[in-house]
C-alpha cells in the first residue's frame, strides 16, 4: 500500500506515494458524479538536447497507439464508451494525459495509465507513420504568421537555456530521429518515481489508493534522469527578428525574460500583464481559450481602440526556470508595423516611467483572482492546475496563488515594470507580409 500518506492545503486534498515512488494527488468533489485522470511526467521539451528536440512531443504520440494490452483502435475508443473525454499534451516543462468520465469508469481509467506507463509498444511503423503527421504539423504552424513568429522570437530570446526549442522540434531533428531514439526517451522518462496521478471527483481516497495500488504498484520504480539545464546568461542588448513572406497582416511580438514561478516578481507581473493586456489567470489548458477582459486595459485602449492593432495579446505562463513575458500584436490594415511598435513602444515606456495607478492595479487584482476562481471550475480543470503546479514547484502552490496576487502592491507592479520591461532586455520580431512573387 502507500507508504506515506498525508493531508495538504484543503481538507478534501490527499497526497501519497507508493513504494515505487509514484505520487498520487487526490481531491473529493462530490458535486457531480464525474472523475477526471491525469498522469503527469516531469519531462517536456525543457529537457531536450540539440538532435532530438521534439521528442517529448514525438513520444506523446505515440503513447496513444496502443500497449500490450489495449489495441491501437481501442487507446481512445475505450473512454468514449464511457461518455468521456481524453486527451494530452507536452510542454517545456511536462508532459501529460488525461481522462474525464463517469464516475463508474475510474477502475478502466487507471488502468489505462498504468499500460501508458509500463507497456507502450512503439511500433517500428508507427513511428514512422507519426513522424510523417508530427512534420506536416510542423509545417501546418509556420504557414501560420503569428505562430511562426513566436518561435522564431523565442529562439532568438534565448542562447543557451533549452527553452529555446519549440515543443515540436526543430525539422532535422524530427527527420533524422529513430525509433531506438523514441523508445529509449519513453524507457528513461516514463517511470512511477518521475510521474505524478492526479484524480478529482466524485471518488472516495481510500478507493482511490487500491485502486491506484493494483494497477501501478507493481511496475518497477525506475531511476528518472537527473534535470540539467544550462543557465540562460543575462541579455546585454536588444535583439531583433524580421521575417518577410507572402501574406496581407502583419504582426509584431515583443518579449522580455521573466520570472520562474517561484520568483517574488512573478506575481507582480501577472498582475503588471492582467493591467497591460487583461488577465488571463495561470491555466495554460483553458485559460487561453476565451478572449480575456481587456476593456480598460493599457494596451488595448493605447493601440486597438485607437484603431493601430486589430488585437493584442499578452503571455506570462507558470514555469520552473525563467522564460519570457510576451506581448504579441496583430496590425490594422494600412498600419505599418514601424508605427505600431512605435505607439506600442511609448505606451510602455509611459508605464515604465511614470508607473500604473492604484485604481488599475486594484482593477488588475480583482480581475485576476476572479480568473484564478473560473480555472477550477469542473473537476478537469482542478486536477489540471493541481498536476501542473505539481510538476514545476511542488506541493501548495495552487491554494496560495489568489493570496499571493491579493498581496500584490503598486509599487511592486511598477517596479517590476521598470525593471523587467528594459529595451536591453527586449527581443522584437516582425513578420513583415509581402506581395505574392510570380
Amino acid at each position: 500500500m502507500a507508504v506515506s500518506e498525508r493531508v495538504l492545503h484543503q481538507p478534501s486534498l490527499r497526497e501519497a506515494r507508493l513504494d515505487n515512488g509514484l505520487k498520487i494527488l487526490i481531491q473529493e468533489v462530490h458535486t457531480a458524479p464525474l472523475v477526471s485522470v491525469w498522469c503527469w511526467y516531469r519531462v517536456g521539451s525543457g529537457d531536450e538536447r540539440p538532435g532530438l528536440t521534439g521528442v517529448s512531443h514525438w513520444v506523446e504520440h505515440m503513447n496513444f497507439k496502443g500497449t500490450t494490452n489495449i489495441p491501437r483502435d481501442e487507446m481512445k475508443s475505450i473512454v468514449e464508451r464511457f461518455g468521456g473525454m481524453w486527451n494530452g499534451y507536452t510542454w517545456i516543462d511536462q508532459t501529460t494525459y488525461l481522462e474525464t468520465a463517469g464516475k463508474d469508469a475510474l477502475d478502466t481509467l487507471l488502468f489505462i495509465e498504468a499500460e501508458r506507463m509500463e507497456h507502450g509498444l512503439y511500433e517500428p511503423e508507427e513511428c514512422e507513420s507519426e513522424r510523417t503527421v508530427i512534420i506536416s504539423e510542423l509545417q501546418g504552424g509556420e504557414n501560420d504568421p503569428d505562430q511562426l513568429l513566436d518561435t522564431e522570437v523565442t529562439a532568438t530570446a534565448f542562447r543557451a537555456h533549452p527553452y529555446r526549442h519549440p515543443t515540436i522540434g526543430w525539422i532535422e531533428d524530427l527527420r533524422s530521429m529513430t525509433r531506438e531514439d523514441l523508445y529509449g526517451y519513453y524507457r528513461r522518462h516514463y517511470v512511477p518515481d518521475n510521474a505524478t496521478l492526479v484524480v478529482v471527483g466524485d471518488v472516495e481516497r481510500d478507493d482511490v489508493l487500491r485502486r491506484a495500488e493494483t494497477h501501478f504498484g507493481r511496475i518497477p520504480a525506475g531511476s528518472p534522469p537527473v534535470r540539467r539545464r544550462a543557465a540562460e546568461p543575462n541579455q546585454i542588448g536588444e535583439r531583433r527578428v524580421l521575417i518577410e513572406r507572402e501574406g496581407t497582416t502583419g504582426y509584431l511580438k515583443f518579449a522580455w525574460h521573466a520570472p520562474a514561478a517561484t520568483e517574488a516578481e512573478f506575481f507582480p507581473m501577472l498582475v503588471l500583464d492582467a493591467a497591460l493586456t487583461g488577465a488571463k489567470g495561470t491555466n495554460i489548458w483553458s485559460s487561453f481559450r476565451g478572449a480575456p477582459p481587456q476593456r480598460k486595459a493599457r494596451l488595448y485602449t493605447a493601440l486597438v481602440e485607437r484603431g493601430l492593432a486589430s488585437s493584442v495579446s499578452g503571455s506570462l505562463v507558470a514555469t520552473a526556470e525563467p522564460f519570457i513575458y510576451s506581448i504579441s500584436l496583430t496590425a490594422m490594415e494600412g498600419t505599418a508595423l514601424a508605427s505600431l511598435e512605435s505607439a506600442a513602444l511609448d505606451a510602455i515606456e509611459r508605464v515604465r516611467e511614470q508607473g500604473l495607478s492604484d485604481e488599475e492595479v486594484a482593477r488588475a487584482r480583482r480581475q485576476l483572482k476572479a480568473r484564478l476562481v473560473f480555472e477550477t471550475d469542473s473537476v478537469t480543470n482542478i486536477a489540471h492546475q493541481l498536476g501542473y503546479f505539481e510538476t514545476i514547484v511542488g506541493d501548495g502552490f495552487v491554494h496560495r496563488m489568489r493570496p499571493a496576487v491579493d498581496a500584490v502592491t503598486t509599487e511592486q507592479v511598477n517596479e517590476v515594470a521598470k525593471r523587467r520591461l528594459a529595451r536591453d532586455k527586449r527581443t522584437t520580431g516582425w513578420f513583415q507580409p509581402v506581395e505574392r512573387r510570380v
